[in-house]
């Protein structure tokens, strides 16, 4: 029999129809054997009703805390499942990552020593636009780490954070730094997730390239590309766009290869990088549209402005704990 581990998984999920392909029970299941299980659940009654009659007793099945509601709705579900959690090593998860043993034993045995890990995800199965999203996290991994769909907490040190934000990951992240945790990057720890439908794809292009106002000297670096290839074509000097393309998939390839990286990241991958940095500047223009034009970005309903807010904002105007 499995050892348990004084731990919470901790997953926020709203659907807004029943999906019956689903493989979330079985997993549940699982994960509820090693874990504790708490899944806050913010689809409308129906679909609650459903996920309650389908999935495991064995997992804490909730509704968001109303007090906790803000704009962005994952937020919501988390600060719900923080305050409820039974334990201070909490794994934070989308409904998309599917954790193995080896990788949740490594993520809650790493909370002993840092209050915020950050694993690596890759895609399985991995259909074209999988390797196209998955351009963007090697050449992130080159660059120090990408943002997976979870992450690691230590919630005795933060049990509530901003739902104002877009970039929730990195607002969490910070906000333990502005409690004077300290986080780590494992490169070598590889979490699987499922790859979206090409549909929720396109839909995160812009939002995704609007979290970089939450970093305002890359969001630079990344409006520059689009200007800078145009030059390039207009002059003519075509040949001098190669030695960057090389340049790219290089970094990129790097990043696929570090901490035995290769086994888990398809080689076309790297060579798809040169493609998504120009896609990149592309929706980096269209989020500063969205920006002016909105006051920020369009989310669930509504507008979110803030990508994340800065460690020094975070100490000055929210309490943490």
């Amino acid at each position: 029999m499995t050892d348990r581990l004084d731990a919470t998984y901790l997953l926020p999920i709203r659907r807004g129809a029943i999906l019956e392909d689903d493989e979330l029970p079985a997993y549940f299941g699982w994960m509820s054997s090693v874990v504790e299980v708490i899944v806050v659940d913010g689809s409308p009654p129906p679909v609650f009703a459903h996920h309650a009659a389908t999935w495991p007793g064995t997992i804490r099945h909730l509704r968001p805390d109303d007090d906790l509601a803000c704009l962005n709705g994952k937020v919501w579900g988390v600060n719900t499942g923080l305050r409820h959690a039974s334990h201070p090593r909490v794994v934070i998860a989308d409904d998309d990552v599917r954790y193995d043993e080896a990788a949740l034993r490594q993520t809650v045995s790493l909370l002993d020593r840092f209050e915020v890990v950050r694993p690596q995800n890759y895609f399985a199965p991995s259909p074209w636009h999988a390797r196209w999203d998955t351009a963007r996290t090697l050449l992130n991994r080159a660059l120090g780490g990408d943002w997976p769909g979870t992450l690691g907490l230590r919630a005795d040190l933060v049990r509530q954070y901003a739902g104002d934000v877009l970039f929730e990951n990195l607002e969490l992240w910070r906000t333990v730094e502005a409690g004077g945790g300290q986080g780590i990057v494992p490169l070598g720890l590889y979490v699987l997730r499922r790859p979206p439908d090409p549909s929720h794809f396109w839909s995160q292009r812009v939002r995704q390239a609007y979290d970089e106002f939450a970093r305002p000297p890359l969001l630079l670096a990344e409006l520059a590309i689009l200007p800078a290839a145009i030059g390039i074509v207009l002059s003519r000097r075509t040949r001098a766009l190669v030695p960057a393309v090389i340049a790219v998939v290089a970094v990129a390839e790097y990043g696929r290869r570090i901490e035995g990286g290769a086994r888990y990241f398809p080689a076309s991958s790297s060579w798809m990088a040169p493609l998504w940095l120009i896609e990149r500047g592309a929706c980096s223009w269209l989020a500063l549209w969205q920006r002016f034009r909105w006051g920020g970005v369009r989310y669930s309903g509504g507008v979110l402005r803030v990508a994340a807010h800065s460690v020094r904002e975070i100490r000055a105007a929210r309490p943490l704990g």
